[in-house]
């Protein structure tokens, strides 16, 4: 999961985005509603957290001209206004949530967790492929019944895999799905991951081309398997 975090409090922006990553989230972070509004109309993200005051532009008008534009992603805003006037000005801009400053770390990322279920809710419990069962629950993934040990990066890239249903990731797609934009790996680093990952799943009995790559165009689970 991807996450973008528009704060310019460098404080609260570093605690947050350490619990994220904590929690194997992927955190790119902006300090001004502009540079926030710039990288959510040019990245896909699962959610944005949006400070409600902000430098440059403020977080009811970057909400409002991401709604305009068609953009879903899911918003929770944060604020340290704590009116009802204020909350429902934020939630008829187009926000999914609110949640007041200070705010206690463990029910935001409650609120977090409730958000982007929220988002899955129309997405199968269970990712099968062939034999693979992966629980997005339970952070299980099995292949013929044999449970696969997988770093957090080989795990973020197999549901990236599963829920593209086939169609063809570049290496700077899975990059940027994957990876912060403010320092991205080599794409030689994505090479290496999914050799890692094709290791342990012909381990378990895959063949050798569960994940088929394109050659000149990206990865893809294959369909012929």
């Amino acid at each position: 999961m991807k996450i973008l975090l528009v704060e310019d409090d460098k404080q609260v922006a570093d605690a947050l985005s350490e619990a994220l990553r904590d929690r194997n989230y992927v955190v790119e972070t902006a300090q001004d509603g502009t540079e926030g509004l710039e990288l959510a109309k040019t990245f896909t993200y699962d959610l944005i957290i949006l400070d409600l005051i902000l430098p440059k532009l403020d977080g009811i008008t970057v909400c409002q001209q991401l709604r305009s534009s068609g953009n879903r992603t899911l918003i929770l805003m944060l604020t340290g206004k704590d009116t009802s006037d204020d909350r429902v000005l934020g939630l008829d801009v187009g926000a999914d949530d609110y949640v007041v400053k200070p705010f206690d770390l463990k029910e935001l990322l409650a609120r977090i967790r409730a958000l982007l279920r929220r988002q899955e809710t129309t997405l199968p419990p269970i990712l099968e492929w062939e034999r693979l069962r992966f629980d997005p629950n339970h952070y299980e993934v099995k292949y013929n019944e044999q449970l696969l040990q997988l770093t957090p990066k080989e795990y973020a890239l197999l549901e990236l895999l599963l829920r593209s249903n086939s169609r063809i990731l570049s290496r700077r797609a899975i990059l940027d799905n994957l990876w912060e934009f403010e320092d991205p790996p080599e794409e030689e680093t994505v090479k290496a991951h999914v050799r890692g990952l094709r290791s342990k799943l012909k381990n378990a009995g895959a063949p050798a081309n569960f994940i088929e790559n394109i050659y000149g165009v990206g990865y893809r689970l294959n369909p012929n398997v």
